[in-house]
């Protein structure tokens, strides 16, 4: 709850502290008096829109203080720990400084903050009902929450909530799988086409070197003809190689028993070099069998050459890599089947989670609707007594197109009221005029007390237009609201003055040096003569103090 507020040199107001208690506050004053003046200082604080004409004449800065009593587990906490700022203790201290050339800094706890979030803060801390009032309850994304909650289903809104990141987060992978699908289509075709080529080509490890090397020796074979034929002619012709090695070895062989052992080695020897004769004669013969076989295979041969080249300059790639360059290619074709079949399990997995987010906002949907009369029902039961019993209002869900889905669901809601009977309704803040919008946001926030988990309340403006009993009826609901809330409240009724626990004054005093405006606490025989002259007027009777008297005791106040 708000527990105190110290203001310098903003508007009328050249120094002020106040402190704030728990229970039903009211301000009071002459119309004129200043009452605003408190409002605008405490929006500063806030995070609301700071404006020079707000800053004191003659002043060259501005301040606003608003110290909060917050428990540890208040919403307010988590927000200040998202944004890195860890509350010491129970208190939190919101301060706004406003200079002369109009710029303004923000503060939380003494470190500076933008005012963005100085305002995201002030708005879970307090909410002003209001004429102008455009946060709190009038505040699409509240009612929202609001709805969720008196409808117990702030479960199903996290399920939806988390069921619509699920299919976004499905539906991403599979556009962005799709988009890549489309773009390997393309791909895929030409690497089908290589691999097929590749594969007729059938090229093996280092074929080219041996075609090569076949050519070499078809392009040469009438000299390697010759000289294999002169080659065997000295092997085995007349006086060849195998007449000498039979003549060499016969003839130790006569002699071999004269020597005993030692020509066997040479024997030996010259029946080795017989039989590698004999391999290397038959070697030189399949050579030239060969190259006389070899007729036509040299077209074919260059053909093929041809070919391996050909498919080498086509691929930029050696020839001997061309047998790699199919496997890649098998490879590469064998990873794009993969991502078609990673398409097919993204699109079924989008498919589910966008059934599962279906499901999950239909059941939210019905939960939605189902609290919807009933809140309805819950608010306008109070309009009567707070003068509003031509006014009907209701709780509006607008199926939304899928385009807009989102996650909170497939539904616009909005709080509407119709003012006059036959007129249709609308949004609150447009159709309600400022003492009815106050005086309905009470009832709305008297039906969900227990839901909003915002500490402090202040009402404008909510005794507009009534008196008497209907005045009594508001200051007997801001009483029961307050049991459980702070509340704080602009008034000029003096039934409702009477039931607050705390009450201030609002002061404007013409002085030499100028106006200024100054707040007192009343108690006592000061709080009769306030809540007299409520009553009267300007001049204040003796009945005047009596009726004062006599509101305080039955509303239970001060006497």
């Amino acid at each position: 709850m708000l527990t105190g507020l110290s203001i310098r040199d903003i508007v009328l107001i050249e120094r002020l502290d106040l402190e704030f208690a728990p229970g039903l506050t009211v301000l009071t004053g002459e119309t004129g008096a200043g009452k605003s003046v408190l409002l605008d200082a405490l929006g500063l604080a806030l995070g609301l829109r700071a404006e020079r004409e707000l800053l004191r004449f003659g002043a060259s800065q501005g301040t606003v203080v608003a110290r909060f009593a917050v428990p540890a587990d208040h919403p307010v906490r988590a927000l200040l720990f998202e944004q890195g700022l860890v509350s010491e203790g129970e208190e939190i201290v919101l301060r706004r400084q406003l200079a002369a050339d109009g710029k303004s800094r923000a503060f939380i706890d003494d470190t500076p903050v933008a005012t963005q979030l100085l305002r995201r803060v002030g708005g879970v801390l307090v909410v002003v009902h209001g004429q102008h009032d455009t946060r709190g309850l009038l505040d699409p994304s509240v009612q929202r929450g609001l709805l969720d909650a008196f409808a117990g289903a702030g479960g199903l809104a996290g399920e939806t909530r988390a069921a619509w990141q699920a299919w976004r987060s499905a539906e991403a992978r599979r556009r962005a799988l799709a988009e890549a699908a489309e773009r390997q289509a393309r791909e895929a075709d030409y690497l089908r086409h290589r691999a097929l080529e590749l594969e007729r080509l059938a090229v093996e490890p280092g074929e080219e070197a041996r075609l090569s090397e076949a050519r070499a020796r078809l392009l040469a074979r009438e000299r390697l003809s010759a000289a294999i034929a002169e080659a065997a002619a000295a092997l085995g012709g007349t006086g060849g190689a195998r007449e000498r090695l039979a003549t060499a070895a016969r003839r130790l062989e006569r002699v071999r028993e004269l020597a005993g052992e030692a020509l066997g080695a040479a024997i030996e020897a010259l029946e080795r070099a017989q039989i590698e004769l004999d391999e290397a004669e038959a070697q030189l013969e399949s050579f030239r069998s060969g190259l006389e076989s070899a007729e036509g295979r040299l077209e074919t041969i260059e053909n093929r050459l041809f070919a391996l080249k050909d498919a080498a300059r086509k691929y930029r790639v050696p020839v001997d890599e061309l047998p790699a360059l199919l496997e890649a290619t098998r490879a590469e074709l064998a990873r794009l089947d993969a991502d078609r079949e990673a398409l097919v399990a993204a699109e079924r997995t989008a498919a589910e989670a966008e059934a599962a987010f279906r499901a999950a906002a239909a059941r939210l949907s019905r939960a939605r609707r189902r609290a919807a009369e009933e809140l309805a029902r819950a608010v306008c039961a109070e309009l009567a007594p707070l003068k509003l019993e031509r006014a009907r209002f209701e709780v509006a869900l607008e199926p939304l197109p899928e385009a807009d889905w989102g996650p909170e669901g497939g539904e616009r809601i909005a709080f509407l009221v119709a003012t006059n009977p036959g007129t249709p309704p609308g949004p609150l803040s447009k159709i309600a005029s400022g003492g009815e919008l106050s005086r309905l946001m009470l009832a709305l926030e008297l039906v969900l007390a227990r839901l909003d988990p915002t500490p402090t309340l202040i009402f404008d403006e909510i005794d507009t237009g009534v008196g008497g009993a209907t005045a009594d009826a508001i200051g007997a609901r801001l009483a029961r609201l307050a049991r459980d809330r702070q509340v704080l409240v602009v008034t000029h009724a003096p039934q409702i003055a009477a039931r607050a626990s705390r009450h201030f004054a609002v002061r404007k005093l013409l002085e030499p040096a100028g106006v200024r405006v100054e707040v007192v606490p009343l108690e006592g025989a000061e709080r009769r003569q306030e809540i007299a002259r409520m009553l009267a007027g300007a001049q204040i009777t003796e009945a005047a103090r009596a009726a004062a008297a006599s509101l305080l005791e039955l509303a239970g106040g001060e006497g």
